[in-house]
This record gives structure tokens, C-alpha cells and sequence, in this order.
């Protein structure tokens, strides 16, 4: 086949997966609510997985913090062979179901928690031995594979089994599976943050400033927000100590820094009640 050959093909192949994730939604939202319900009540999201399934995990819980605002002890996560696995392959690490429990058992994960084993096969030793020792102390967990019929998805209380055909290379779950796992991740994350309150329509109110690309796009966020200049946006945020939640109470009611954050706290941090909405 010629190189052009092969992406159309590849192109073809990736079109039914979203089709596939389509079919657990409803399974995906129960997933969501059993976040969101942790975390409210002072609990965790945790992902534990092997190789690629691993480091979507990695990477999603590494995102949730500056994007949602959310403290890190919040989102963990746990990939076979630990760090060096980030960047390579570690020799026979998905096989060590007692790693997985070691992990978990050194984050204290238990009851309270939500525990995500991602493993497109179902079977990773590793995975399993994270979500059996997860039940046994009484987190909740879910399982993101893309077999209904493995280990992986009878052993969990919730199972998203994205069933997402052969890949195009066979047994390639980087493929097609993995593309399946981050539209999966990518729900499972946002959807419960703004549950949670860390959106302001479709708009990141709760994003961390880290950088001047940043900071240009919170003035942005609350000039669409509040429908204030650009002059009055930037000396919102800056009043309000670059916390895009304050600066919107601040310019949508007209009130001074200190005023906003009483009223937000006597909303309990709900944006939407401290407006008036």
C-alpha cells in the first residue's frame, strides 16, 4: 500500500470510534455521577494503568489540575513501573498484579475514592490487581476496556467497554482502543468538573494562570463572561488576585474584591448563586 493508502484506511478504521463510544454513554455518565459524588464528599479520582492505557491516564490527571482549578491530591494516578514507563517501555511491569495493590495501597486509596483501571485488553495483572484490592476497601470502581466479556469488566462495579473492532495493526491497542480511551478520559474529567462547578457555561472560570498565554485568555474569558473591556477585565483580575471566580462577581455585580469573595463564600463557592442566576 502507499503511504497515502494507509492513512485513508487508518482514517477509516478511526471513524467507528466514536460510534463506539457512543453506545456506553449511558455507562460513562454513571461514571461521571460516582465522580462527582466522591469528590464532593472529600474523596479522589485515581487512574491506575500499563503502557499506553497507563499514560492516558497520566496525562489526563495531570491536566485536571491547572485546567479545573482542582487541588492535585484530588486527581491521582498510577502506570506500571512508575515513571521511567512515561517515557519507555518497563520489562514485564503490567505483569505485577502486587505492584498494582503496593500503589494503591501507598496512595490509601479506599473508601470514598473512585478507582479507574484503563486496560484495553481486560486482563492486564497490573490493573486487576489495583481494582480487586480497590473493591476489597471499599472505593468505587470502574473500568475503561474494550471487552465486556474480560476480567477487567466483570470485576468492576462499572464497566465502559468501548468495543471498537479489530485495529487496523493487529493487537496495536494504541490505536483505535486508545483513541477510544482518551474521548473516554476526556468525558469522564470535564463532565464531572463541571458538575462540580468549574465551569462558567462553556467557559474554564477555574483555569490556573501559569503562564502570559494564560493569563491573555482568563481577561478573554471574563470579557465574554461579563461583557466588560479589556481594561476592566485585566484590573478585575488583578483585584481579585488573578482568581477568574472573584473577578466575574466582581465585574457582573459591580462590587469590590473583598465584597465578591463574601459572596462567594456565602454561596459555598457556587458561582451561579453568588450572580443571583
Amino acid at each position: 500500500m502507499s503511504a497515502l493508502e494507509i492513512v485513508q484506511l487508518m482514517n477509516l478504521e478511526d471513524r467507528g470510534v466514536a460510534g463506539a463510544v457512543e453506545r456506553v454513554l449511558p455507562a460513562i455518565a454513571r461514571a461521571v455521577d460516582a465522580i462527582v459524588g466522591a469528590i464532593r464528599k472529600g474523596g479522589r479520582l485515581i487512574y491506575v494503568g500499563a503502557g499506553s492505557s497507563g499514560r492516558m491516564g497520566v496525562m489526563d490527571a495531570a491536566e485536571i489540575p491547572p485546567t479545573f482549578g482542582v487541588p492535585h491530591e484530588a486527581i491521582r494516578a498510577f502506570i506500571a513501573g512508575g515513571r521511567p514507563a512515561m517515557t519507555g517501555a518497563v520489562e514485564g511491569a503490567e505483569d505485577a498484579a502486587d505492584a498494582g495493590v503496593k500503589a494503591l495501597r501507598g496512595a490509601r486509596a479506599g473508601r470514598g475514592d473512585v478507582v479507574v483501571g484503563i486496560a484495553a485488553s481486560g486482563t492486564t495483572p497490573y490493573v486487576l490487581g489495583a481494582i480487586e484490592y480497590a473493591r476489597a476497601r471499599g472505593a468505587t470502581t470502574i473500568a475503561i476496556t474494550s471487552n465486556e466479556h474480560m476480567p477487567l469488566a466483570q470485576l468492576a462495579e462499572i464497566a465502559i467497554s468501548v468495543d471498537i473492532g479489530p485495529e487496523v495493526l493487529t493487537g496495536s491497542t494504541r490505536l483505535k482502543a486508545g483513541t477510544a480511551q482518551k474521548m473516554v478520559l476526556n468525558m469522564l474529567s470535564t463532565a464531572a468538573m463541571v458538575k462540580l462547578g468549574h465551569a462558567y457555561e462553556n467557559l474554564m472560570i477555574d483555569a490556573v494562570m501559569t503562564n502570559e498565554k494564560l493569563e491573555r485568555r482568563a481577561v478573554r474569558i471574563l470579557m465574554e463572561a461579563s461583557g466588560a473591556e479589556v481594561s476592566a477585565a485585566e484590573d478585575a483580575l488583578r483585584a481579585a488576585r488573578h482568581s477568574m471566580r472573584v473577578a466575574l462577581v466582581m465585574l457582573r455585580l459591580g462590587v469590590g474584591a473583598a465584597e465578591a469573595k463574601k459572596k462567594l463564600i456565602v454561596a459555598a463557592g457556587d458561582l451561579r448563586k453568588a450572580l443571583g442566576e
